[in-house]
């Protein structure tokens, strides 16, 4: 074909003007803010390789919830309506979507403690555990409980393998007690690696052993220490640490 035969359309200076203004005001009308956002966040879900891809029908839904928010804009839309339709847009089914990929959370959560430990279990015993062999029946053993009386040996220098051990020291003085000399009837034992407390000025370790004497024995503290007493001496723990028993 001769280049000659080819029809031009020629357009007059008024006519160019005019469309050169058509495309300006079609540019000027376009969400850019909302493309911007849409190609980042496409640009995101593209790099977390990590994560579990979507499925395509939810990309697809995803896609076409924001297209369907764009198409209602007005030309002569803001910024910030612009960014407000995009929060809009992301958010109307998002739960619907969190729910199709299984990720749905409900909107209470309640949390209920499983009660598995039998009932004869003293549930004390988790606190300062009673190490060592078992303290025979004689001894009357009685966990978190600090008895009172005067001291036939001091515990301080006075130290014993278990509960049990000092319990037979005690029941093996009271045997040897020479006529006039208190024999012992309550032994107090610290099980504490950790060490026990006392509202006295010493240090109590871990197994010291008292021996100790009262004609009606009375104990000075038993379980826990009441709040009143904790308020009052903050270095008290929460769980009486002692282990005592009382002998006929």
């Amino acid at each position: 074909m001769d280049v000659d035969d080819v029809d031009y359309i020629k357009y007059t200076p008024d006519e160019i003007s005019r469309m050169e203004e058509s495309l300006r005001i079609r540019e000027a009308s376009e969400p850019i803010e909302l493309i911007k956002v849409v190609k980042n966040l496409t640009t995101t879900l593209a790099e977390q390789r990590r994560k579990p891809d979507l499925p395509l029908y939810l990309k697809q839904l995803i896609r076409h919830e924001i297209l369907q928010q764009l198409r209602s804009l007005p030309e002569n839309a803001s910024l910030t309506e612009q960014r407000a339709l995009l929060a809009t847009a992301l958010q109307s089914k998002w739960s619907m979507v969190m729910e199709e990929i299984g990720l749905w959370i409900p909107p209470i959560v309640i949390n209920k403690e499983h009660m598995d430990k039998p009932s004869d279990v003293d549930e004390l015993e988790d606190y300062y555990p009673l190490p060592g062999k078992p303290v025979p029946s004689e001894c009357h053993a009685e966990l978190h409980t600090d008895y009172g009386g005067a001291a036939v040996r001091w515990g301080l220098t006075h130290h014993k393998e278990s509960a049990a051990d000092c319990c037979q020291a005690c029941l093996d003085q009271a045997k040897r007690a020479k006529p006039g000399e208190m024999k012992c009837n309550i032994w107090v034992y610290c099980p504490s690696e950790m060490g026990c407390y006392s509202p006295d000025i010493y240090e109590h370790k871990n197994q010291e052993c008292w021996l100790k004497y009262a004609e009606q024995p009375k104990g000075n503290f038993k379980d826990k220490y009441t709040e009143s007493y904790r308020s009052t001496h903050p270095t008290a723990p929460l769980v009486v640490p002692w282990v005592s028993g009382v002998i006929s």
